[in-house]
């Protein structure tokens, strides 16, 4: 398990390297375009990319300080990192949209309108929707394993949106004149970085607060239990994560006297663990054996 956790990291510092090198080249690009267009859309197009740009390498930081091992002062190792590196992302994507938004109701209530070059804008926005999809397709199957990952992944998807909204606007000023049609792809672009950022935050949060996973069921988890052989009842039950596929469970597990008298205790936390780690996915998990008279003396037993 620990060989398949180190060659994870070990790949998903790869696909950020690759993506960090491939979103450091457009943003360039992205930058010089806006300055020779006139561009707010692809202004805020390239303020995203930064901010994405930011967020891959705070990302890439995280995966090689989790990747240290525990010790006597960090004793689930440094794993979390990837979600301090997940919180700066989202707070990073929040300051992106309210600029963005700023810059695009001046822009809109300025009645001269501001002249766009929409044609170089095209074409430096669709670059960067072909570099951001190279980008997704390399960050994609690691999404779903890592909230610092995923938060790489949810910032490039963003960016490939905003890429399609300036390619959008550059068509319509082109096809008809409206030259506000790039401040309104601009409070577009600001509309989908926001909700973004939300989601992320509130990912985090549920972490950092040591709530339950969602996507675990705690009464579920407590009926596997109690139909372990030995098994009377299960209380003080604590679920949650250092960071994300790395749950963390204990329990205070009342037994059967015939457990503890038979010397059965090895066998039924063998059995516990693996039932949490086959049905839960749940690597680390610490019970409490005890006899029922000694459940009944505990202070303030809890579910």
């Amino acid at each position: 398990m620990g060989h398949d956790h180190a060659h994870t990291s070990k790949t998903n510092r790869a696909r950020l390297s690759a993506a960090i090198a491939i979103v450091a080249v457009v943003l360039v690009v992205q930058i010089v375009g806006a300055w020779l267009t006139g561009s707010l859309a692809l202004l805020a197009d390239a303020g995203h990319m930064f901010s994405d740009l930011a967020g891959l390498v705070i990302a890439l930081t995280a995966t090689v300080v989790a990747a240290r091992p525990a010790t006597d002062r960090q004793t689930f190792g440094y794993q979390r990192a990837e979600v301090f590196g997940a919180l700066l992302n989202g707070l990073i994507l929040l300051a992106v949209a309210v600029a963005v938004v700023i810059g695009a109701v001046r822009r809109l209530v300025d009645a001269g309108g501001t002249e766009v070059r929409a044609t170089p804008m095209l074409v430096v926005a669709v670059v960067g929707l072909l570099a951001n999809v190279a980008a997704l397709l390399l960050l994609r199957p690691a999404a779903g394993s890592s909230i610092n990952m995923r938060g790489a992944y949810l910032e490039v998807l963003g960016d490939t949106l905003g890429s399609v909204a300036v390619i959008v606007a550059a068509g319509v000023i082109l096809l008809t004149g409206f030259m506000q049609a790039d401040a309104i792809a601009s409070l577009v672009i600001a509309g989908m970085i926001a909700p973004r950022a939300f989601v992320l935050l509130r990912d985090v949060m549920r972490v950092l607060s040591e709530s339950v996973p969602a996507d675990t069921d705690v009464a579920e988890i407590r009926r596997h239990l109690l139909d372990t052989p030995g098994v009377v009842a299960v209380h003080d039950v604590h679920v949650w994560m250092i960071t994300s596929g790395a749950h963390v469970f204990s329990a205070h597990i009342v037994v059967e006297p015939a457990v503890l008298s038979s010397g059965g205790s090895g066998a039924l936390l063998d059995a516990l663990s693996g039932c949490l780690a086959e049905h839960f996915d749940v690597d680390h998990s610490t019970f409490q054996l005890e006899p029922a008279e000694h459940a009944e003396h505990e202070e303030n037993p809890h579910r």
